[in-house]
This record gives C-alpha cells, sequence and structure tokens, in this order.
C-alpha cells in the first residue's frame, strides 16, 4: 500500500510501481521491465558493470553516501573465497521509513540490484538482514523470494545466463547497532550485535570472512533503473558528484508527512512548503534534522539556499544521512528534544565502547535532570564538553550519532537552557507541541 499520495513534485524511479495492483507480485513486476537489468548486467563483464554504477554517481543510501561503484570496486577479483551480496534493510534511524516502503511495495526490485550486485563482482549468495520490528516484512520478502526461485530468478543457471545466486531473508532482533555493518554482519553470523575492528573492511572480510558488497535497501533498488536506463542518465536526475533521486521521509510538524521521491539537489524550502505542505497550524520553522536523529540540527536561518544533497548538507556541518527529515516547529522545546534524543541512544548503545556506554547514560541523566528543572549552569558547558569527548572515540558510529546532535542543541539554542534555569522550565511546551524523536 501506498505510505502517502504521491505528490507531482516527485520524480518516481524507485517508486514507479508503487499504486500498482499487486505491485509486490513478480507478475507485475515481469509486465513492468522487470529483471530486464539483470538480463542486460548478464551480457556486460563485471567491470562494465562496476563503470556503469560509478557513472551513475550513486551513493550509498544507508547513511554514509560512500560511491557505490567505488566500494564495489574494492572487492577482490581473485581471492579464493566465495563473495557475498548482504542487503542491510536494518532501518532503525529514528525518522527514516523508506526502506520498509520499498520492500513492501516491490521487493523484486531489491532482489534485481542483488543479482546484478552478484554478476558485478561473480558472488553467487546473498543475505537481506531485515529489522527486527518489520517482522511482517520478512514475509514480504520470503513471498517474493519464493516467486523468484519458483519463475526461475533465482537458483541454478538463472534464465540461461549460467549465473548461479541463492538469497535469503534474515531478521534482526531489534537493535539499533546492527544498522553499522559490521555488527550487522556479527549478527548475521549469529553472534552479538558488537561492530568490528576495521579494517579489514567488508569487501575484503566481510560475512563468514569473506569478501562482502554490503549495501542499504534503497542503494540496490537503485540499481536495476542505472543498469536499465545507463549510468549517464541516472546521474542526470541528480547533480554533481551525487546522481539520482533520494527517498526522503518527511516527519514532525508538517502538514503532509510521508515518504517522497525527490532528485538530489531538492530546494529545502520547496519541499517543506510545497511537497510537505508547509508546517501545521500555520507554525514557523524553529528547527530542520535533514536525515535523521543521529545528524546535527539546523536552524530555520540555516536553511536558506540549502538543498537536499551531501554537499550542501555537509557545508552545513550536517548530513543528508539516511533522508529521515524530522521538523520541529516554533513550540518545539530543544531541551526536550535532546533529551528524547539521548534516551534513544543510551537505550541503543551496545556497551562495548566506554565512552559512549558511559557517555550516552550520563548524558541523558544530564539532560532529563536539566529538563526537569533541577538543573546547574554548570550543566551547560558539561553536557557539551561530555558529548565532544565520545566523538570519534568509538568503534562504531553510535557514540557519534549520539553526540551531534547534542552539542548542535546546545550550541545553538543556548538560550533555551538558560531559560530553564531562570524558573521558566520548558517555556515552549504550553502548547503541546513536541515532536517524538
Amino acid at each position: 500500500m501506498l505510505f502517502n499520495e504521491p505528490s507531482p513534485l516527485e520524480t518516481r524511479v524507485l517508486t514507479r510501481r508503487f499504486g500498482l495492483p499487486n505491485s509486490a507480485s513478480i507478475d507485475t513486476y515481469l509486465a513492468t521491465e522487470g529483471y530486464q537489468a539483470f538480463l542486460k548486467a548478464a551480457k556486460m563483464t563485471p567491470e562494465e558493470i562496476i563503470a556503469e554504477v560509478k557513472a551513475s554517481n550513486l551513493r550509498g543510501r544507508g547513511g554514509a553516501g560512500f560511491p557505490t561503484g567505488m566500494k564495489w570496486g574494492f572487492v577482490p577479483r581473485n581471492s579464493p573465497k566465495p563473495k557475498y551480496i548482504v542487503v542491510n534493510g536494518d532501518e532503525s534511524e529514528p525518522g527514516t521509513c523508506k526502506d520498509r516502503v520499498l520492500i513492501e511495495n516491490d521487493p523484486h526490485q531489491l532482489i534485481e540490484g542483488v543479482l546484478i550486485a552478484g554478476l558485478s563482482v561473480d558472488a553467487h549468495a546473498g543475505y537481506i538482514y531485515i529489522r527486527g520490528e518489520y517482522r511482517y516484512l520478512i514475509e514480504v520478502m520470503e513471498k517474493a523470494l519464493a516467486e523468484a526461485y519458483e519463475k526461475g530468478w533465482l537458483g541454478k543457471n538463472i534464465q540461461g545466463t549460467g549465473f548461479d545466486f541463492d538469497l535469503y531473508a534474515h531478521t534482526g532482533a531489534g537493535a539499533y547497532e546492527c544498522g553499522e555493518e559490521s555488527a550487522l554482519l556479527e549478527s548475521l553470523e549469529g553472534k552479538r550485535g558488537i561492530p568490528r575492528i576495521r579494517p579489514p573492511f567488508p569487501a575484503v572480510a566481510g560475512a563468514f570472512q569473506c569478501p562482502t558488497i554490503l549495501n542499504n535497501v534503497e542503494t540496490f533498488c537503485a540499481v536495476p533503473a542505472i543498469l536499465r536506463d545507463g549510468g549517464a542518465a541516472f546521474a542526470a536526475l541528480g547533480i554533481p558528484k551525487s546522481g539520482g533521486t533520494k527517498m526522503t521521509c518527511l516527519t514532525g510538524h508538517i502538514n503532509k508527512p510521508g515518504v517522497y521521491e525527490l532528485r538530489l539537489g531538492f530546494p529545502v524550502k520547496q519541499m517543506i512548503e510545497e511537497v510537505g505542505g508547509g508546517i501545521r497550524n500555520g507554525k514557523k520553522l524553529k528547527a530542520f534534522i535533514p536525515g535523521g536523529s543521529s545528524c546535527p540540527v539546523l536552524t530555520a536561518a540555516e536553511l536558506e539556499g540549502a538543498t537536499m544533497d551531501y554537499d550542501s548538507m555537509a557545508s552545513r556541518k550536517t548530513m543528508l544521512g539516511s533522508g529521515g527529515v524530522i521538523i520541529m516547529d516554533e513550540d518545539t522545546c530543544m531541551v526536550k528534544a535532546a533529551v528524547r534524543i539521548m534516551r534513544f541512544y543510551a537505550h541503543e548503545s551496545c556497551g562495548w565502547c566506554i565512552p559512549c556506554r558511559e557517555g550516552t547514560t550520563w548524558l541523558k541523566k544530564i539532560l532529563t535532570r536539566f529538563h526537569d528543572g533541577q538543573g546547574t549552569r554548570t550543566d551547560i558547558n558539561l553536557i557539551g564538553d561530555i558529548a565532544k569527548n565520545m566523538l570519534g572515540r568509538t568503534f562504531c558510529p553510535l557514540g557519534d550519532a549520539a553526540a551531534m546532535p547534542t552539542i548542535s542543541i546546545v550550541e545553538k539554542f543556548r538560550h533555551e537552557f538558560e531559560d530553564h534555569l531562570n524558573g521558566k522550565p520548558c517555556p515552549y511546551e504550553h502548547s503541546g507541541s513536541m515532536v517524538t524523536v
């Protein structure tokens, strides 16, 4: 089913089948150019496939934004070990729900993207790792896999191409930590989901210590369009260095929340006003998170001239991330927003790294006490100092994910912390307007 009514401003590439009857079925997929990109790729060399992906300027859609073709090129060609393709469907970033709708509405697009990745590195097996809370998506995915096997699009000698590939769905257990690629691999292997020391990176020693391509659901879903229409055509949809479209989740205080497919480089103000229908109840924008709760917060003033792409957000010292946009209006208490964000990260920390385990717990306690009206003036600097001491000191980015939004909130909304100290706890809460993070 559709997550929201489509917008005329969308560029529908990955979502082109959304809304079609039985869009998740293989019959619908085959009737709409499905698996044609795989057949085209099967006649190409691995080098040609990777060159096409590089030409598309596709960057990883899971949050890091690393060039996909370059990542695939790191997989050693002459390794005696088997190679694997792993899909990161552990979509746990607050504010993000794009992979859910891609799997729910068009699972065969994901399967085809995985098959093409397999051709590019001579891999013959893969795993789709799906977030533990997405139990119903396991059923959707397993049904699609069964259809693909039945119709000869998975298994031995796929459609007479001589290429063999087996693909499995695997569920997580509801840990945010397993969205980090090395922790995901540990979980996939049946171990506790904690990050690995790197190097080596997954391209060299990934699943079962074998060379592995590991990308996000949305990244793999973009691959069929790239091979079908050409990398240059996909690149032309976006901007230089960032090709194609991006699934963007609009959440928070906005009139038309939903998941929209927009060209990379889409103006932020136009996205809020025209795609999202503006701030609800006619309120003004106070804060903007562009890519999920782990990203530094931007003020309304910082959005002048901003576009939804990696470089524009990086120039404002934040990240496009997973595209989980969180809109906060003028009545939002930013101290409470910081509390809610930190509660999440304190709960989800795997506990392996001391700066993350202790830092998130301390920050949660201090922020909660501060919000409840029992803070001190020294707490404001202490909150920022603890967060800064977490940055870059953990095995995986969870510590950074907790620290970055906290630092930005303290620096940009320090006056609200001061207000709490001046006997006005939560001066912005009178309307009950608080975004749920």
